[in-house]
């Protein structure tokens, strides 16, 4: 009977340490599964806030171009709540054609994020590109220089190059074709043309001498004779281009004239995008802001401390004010600024004002002046493929193209590195763009 009591009693002893065993092997593979179950739910939890910060940064971005194509000066937003988070946007200027935009989505909040994700992404500008690569680029009619004036910066013209004897050229100076010739000035640069130099005239080179025919001339770089002449350069604007232009600013409305002239003469006005279908004065400390591009059938006169300035949301892009008669491009179509008158940009680096003449009376053997610009001091660029440009006295300008070009007195031409690559609204393209191949999730 006693050892029957002991068997019992150690067989219920096996059974309560199996019981034991199998009880612990049950709480732990409990555990381990509430454990999966719980970093399955807690991974899955943090796979749809990645995927909410994913969707609000890539929102961000399409927020941002989207706010480009209304306002070029939009430079990003915080903290902007969209669903179950907030997204911040930034941007940066690669070039004037090129953005980088950058988006964060956080979940649920900046401070405290279960899930964080950052898109980058270049955003370009789908408008027309001009580049201007000269301070002066003038067409057959040719460019001179007399008095002091001066040009910082390079010149190419497929006509001559004259100088009075000691007029400054930065750059490079190019006359080409066979018939180009450059004399009378003191070139920092280079000078390419069939014939350096006349006699009479000194003329002087830093750089080095390209040419077939070389009189007169001091050369303190390398000579080098024999040299095939430069090819002649088209106008970095087309006609056709310009033409698309004035459709631009003709959608944006038509002015009325009173008594052939549309004119402004006291107070501030926002002008453009706008056609006026006859002359354009604008006078008296007047202040125009421009909101887009400008045509004039007639003639433009902007004076006596008028201010014309573009408008902040242009951003980097540039707006030109045309004067185009099509009916009569010999005798009118002409731009007078005079009496410091004055210019502004979008406060972007790298925006201009184009004041653009259509007239043609230079280049059918005229002497009309397509643009004169007079007594003033301002960031323009005056463009008159067909026409003569003069510019004498105190004025200093960004660049200037023209078929014939004059500069007198103290008037001087400083190049801006920004013309190299300007932009300019063009129809229903004229917008900012994803560029193909620079999306990247960053985290």
């Amino acid at each position: 009977m006693y050892l029957l009591s002991q068997t019992r009693a150690r067989h219920n002893g096996y059974i309560l340490v199996f019981a034991i065993v199998f009880l612990g092997i049950f709480f732990t593979m409990g555990a381990a599964y509430l454990g999966l179950i719980t970093s399955s739910a807690r991974d899955a939890r943090f796979g749809v806030a990645s995927a909410q910060a994913l969707a609000l940064a890539e929102a961000g971005i399409d927020k941002a171009a989207y706010q480009l194509n209304q306002d070029s000066s939009y430079a990003g937003e915080t903290n902007t709540e969209l669903g179950n988070g907030v997204f911040t946007v930034s941007v940066s200027n690669i070039d004037s054609v090129t953005k980088l935009l950058t988006a964060t989505g956080y979940v649920p909040n900046s401070s405290n994020p279960a899930a964080t994700k950052t898109v980058k992404v270049n955003i370009g500008i789908s408008g027309d590109v001009v580049s201007f690569h000269y301070g002066i680029q003038a067409g057959n009619g040719g460019f001179s220089m007399s008095n002091s004036s001066s040009v910082t910066g390079n010149v190419y013209s497929n006509g001559s190059i004259v100088g009075s004897g000691g007029n400054n050229i930065s750059g490079d100076v190019v006359s080409a074709g066979p018939g180009g010739q450059v004399y009378g000035i003191h070139a920092g640069g280079s000078v390419y043309a069939h014939t350096i130099g006349t006699v009479g005239t000194n003329t002087t080179i830093d750089g080095d001498a390209y040419y077939v025919t070389k009189t007169n001339t001091t050369v303190n770089g390398t000579s080098y004779p024999g040299s095939p002449d430069m090819p002649t350069a088209s106008p970095p604007i087309s006609d056709e281009k310009i033409e698309e232009w004035e459709q631009l600013a003709a959608a944006g409305g038509t002015a009325t004239c009173t008594d052939g002239s549309y004119t402004i003469s006291s107070g501030e006005v926002n002008l453009g995008p706008i056609k006026i279908p006859c002359n354009l004065t604008i006078s008296n400390s007047s202040i125009v802001t421009v909101g887009g591009h400008i045509w004039v059938t007639g003639n433009i006169t902007i004076q006596n401390s008028a201010q014309v300035k573009m408008a902040p949301s242009l951003g980097a892009t540039n707006v030109a004010i045309i004067a185009d008669n099509p009916t009569d491009q010999i005798n009118s179509g002409t731009i007078s600024v005079k009496n410091i008158a004055t210019f502004q940009n979008s406060g972007t680096e790298g925006s201009f004002i184009f004041l653009i003449s259509q007239n043609k009376s230079a280049e059918n053997g005229g002497y009309a002046t397509a643009i004169g610009l007079y007594n003033q001091s301002s960031a323009v660029v005056a463009y008159a493929a067909h026409g003569l440009i003069p510019l004498k006295n105190q004025i200093s300008l960004k660049e200037v193209t023209a078929y014939k070009i004059t500069l007198k007195n103290l008037a001087n031409v400083t190049y801006d590195n920004g013309l190299a690559n300007n932009v300019f609204e063009s129809g229903p393209g004229g917008s900012w763009g994803f560029i193909p191949g620079t999306y990247a999730i960053t985290r």
